[in-house]
């Protein structure tokens, strides 16, 4: 039977943009897989990001942006005035809607505006993210309206476990599900040009992201290659990416001559493919999309016990270790005199078993 012959379902993804980053990845990759098989409506915030150009022709993208003026009065009744509008045109008209960015009140109000079943995907370690400060977690998804939504999304289980904790009545709610990986795209872009090579005299370490200290943590890298240089070991480190934290680790960096900074890339897979492991020093983390990409690309990974590595990374796809410059310095020197030998990462069954889930949720069952 043909997809116009069927009752297609009509369904909604809410988020902030389409710049880069890990939700936005990990969001056009969904977007893409479940586009021949929904009317898929995508409302963003802000209608930009180097990704709007990937999205499949037959997504309908809409803006919901809320009003930024400085006066409150105003700015609320603005807003009252698009929530209004927003729910006359789309309150329950879809079969199936989701905030796929958390951190968005907006995006928040749009998916619990636009269906009944509606799902929150929570992509990060929000218990750390706010110090493991119990008041403030529980503040965060109380104003996210959590007991709202039919299903709460996580990427991994250690960020489950943490919310159940703290939300026991929820606990039904509750599903993992990981982030699709578009194998593909990975490949055929790893093989495009670029100015960096793989070297074979030396191990080149690479870390991509964005660069916070807070989460990210690269101090650890730094300190670390500092301490291995004086120790004569011959290697490399690359950072891909930039963030508030920038000129802070160039300054770390000064006089490391091992070090390099290359900026954001958009297409990251080529500098990953020719470097021999993804170096990883977080605090904390959700389920990072990088971790998939390096399986994809059979790149050992070296990171901190973040999300769910030890389940998931440890003695399968790289070294697992503490949350520690201790932890990446000894990562960094396991691999540097031993190697590692990662297995093969099997995509489709991986995939599979995501949309199977994926199907299960969007039919709200």
């Amino acid at each position: 039977m043909e997809r116009d012959e069927l009752k297609v379902k009509k369904i909604l993804f809410a988020s902030y943009s389409l710049d880069v980053g890990g939700i936005e990845t990990a969001l056009i990759t969904l977007l893409k897989k479940l586009s021949n098989k929904y009317n898929i409506t995508l409302v963003l915030e802000r209608k930009q990001g180097v990704f709007l150009n990937q999205l499949p022709k037959n997504i309908n993208v809409i803006t919901y942006e809320p009003c930024q003026i400085k006066n409150v009065l105003l700015r609320k009744m603005s807003n009252f005035f698009r929530q209004f509008k927003f729910k006359l045109k789309y309150k329950n008209k879809f079969d199936f809607s989701a905030c796929f960015a958390t951190y968005s009140f907006p995006s928040s109000f749009v998916a619990r505006t636009a269906s009944k079943n509606c799902a929150l995907w929570v992509h990060n370690d929000y218990l750390n993210f706010y110090d493991n400060d119990i008041i403030q977690y529980r503040k965060f998804f109380k104003d996210i309206k959590i007991f709202d939504y039919k299903k709460i999304v996580f990427v991994s289980n250690m960020d489950k476990r943490v919310f159940i904790a703290q939300f026991p009545e929820c606990s039904k709610k509750v599903v993992v599900c990981n982030n699709l990986i578009d194998d593909d795209k990975i490949i055929k872009k790893s093989e495009e040009s670029v100015e960096f090579e793989k070297r074979d005299d030396i191990v080149t370490f690479i870390n991509i992201g964005r660069h916070d200290e807070k989460q990210k943590r690269l101090s650890r890298i730094i300190n670390a290659t500092k301490k291995l240089n004086k120790e004569g070991y011959k290697f490399r480190v690359v950072f891909v990416g930039k963030g508030t934290s920038t000129k802070k680790y160039q300054e770390m960096s000064r006089n490391i001559k091992n070090i390099e900074f290359l900026g954001p890339k958009q297409n990251p897979y080529p500098y990953l493919k020719n470097s021999d492991a993804l170096l990883m020093s977080s605090e904390f983390e959700g389920y990072p999309v990088v971790f998939v990409e390096a399986k994809v690309l059979n790149k050992p990974i070296i990171t901190t016990d973040v999300s769910d590595s030890k389940l998931d990374i440890a003695n399968k796809y790289g070294i697992v270790v503490e949350k520690s410059e201790k932890g990446v310095y000894e990562g960094m020197k396991q691999f540097l005199q031993n190697g590692f030998n990662a297995e093969r990462f099997d995509v489709d069954e991986f995939n599979n078993q995501i949309l199977e889930k994926l199907d299960k949720i969007i039919s709200g069952s």
